[in-house]
């Protein structure tokens, strides 16, 4: 699948060596997409990288996509300007299981970027509010200068039908909050584990230390689901980078229930 050509149409700075871009299709229109999924980026004349959608499904003529600058195209995706081109494809890879979880309560745990790939499904569960039961957001990152969405997170932490909390591990300055790792959180929050569905990304460790919280809290690895990173190259399973078992990442995940991965998780040379 070739490439189609967007322009970037706005490009804000969320943290140090992150970045948000606004991407609108050059011509045409562009599919919807599902919280959860990603789409390939292309810098032409430095590759290709998948990145996962932050944005709002309800507006797909707008594509977010937040990007760490930590390798040679990220970093070029970070440096385009305004009305820069860049190739996309996609929308590719499952999401996560919003529909599914009406009636329940929602759990959301975010470490660092990993708030990112689940803004799309914050918003969602935040539209048609009546829908679900209590729905909490524990985000935890290294520091408050490397919060994403602050203003976000603060006009979502006053609304009284979404319960929120934020930890840092360094504290600075007048930091008001909790400091400590992001499971600490999950104590916190008000959920009845018998009829909560858990959305978990962040760094691999992270995931594997709040799931077994959450676990440990009495809900069912058949209603934690995570967002799973590998080497993704093809985005359609052919080349075989981000093989992981008998799956691959970007056709059958990213996001997977956790007793579907449980096993291969505990294996560290996966």
């Amino acid at each position: 699948m070739l490439p189609r050509v967007g322009r970037v149409r706005a490009r804000r700075r969320d943290a140090p060596l992150v970045f948000t871009l606004e991407i609108e299709p050059a011509e045409g229109s562009l599919p919807p997409f599902a919280p959860g999924q990603f789409n390939m980026l292309t810098v032409f004349g430095v590759g290709e990288v998948p990145i996962s959608l932050s944005g709002d499904p309800a507006r797909p003529g707008r594509l977010i996509h937040t990007v760490r600058a930590v390798g040679p195209v990220s970093t070029a995706l970070s440096r385009l300007d305004r009305g820069d081109p860049v190739g996309l494809r996609g929308p590719f890879g499952t999401g996560w299981p919003v529909e599914q979880a009406a009636g329940s309560d929602v759990v959301v745990v975010a470490g660092g970027l990993g708030l990112a790939p689940l803004r799309p499904a914050l918003y969602q569960l935040l539209a048609p509010r009546r829908r679900y039961g209590r729905i909490a957001l524990l985000y935890g990152t290294r520091s408050p200068a490397d919060i994403l969405f602050a203003r976000e997170i603060d006009a979502w932490r006053r609304r009284k039908d979404i319960e929120v909390h934020v930890t840092v591990d360094h504290a600075t300055g007048d930091w008001p909050h909790q400091v400590g790792v992001v499971t600490s959180l999950i104590s916190r929050a008000r959920f009845d584990p018998a009829r909560t569905t858990a959305l978990v990304c962040g760094p691999e460790v992270m995931m594997r230390f709040a799931i077994g919280t959450l676990q440990g809290a009495g809900v069912a690895s058949t209603q934690i689901y995570l967002s799973l990173e590998r080497n993704m190259k093809c985005a359609i399973g052919l080349c075989g980078h981000c093989q992981m078992g008998a799956a691959f990442i970007c056709r059958d995940g990213p996001v997977f229930r956790h007793d579907r991965v449980r096993d291969m998780l505990a294996l560290r040379e996966i």
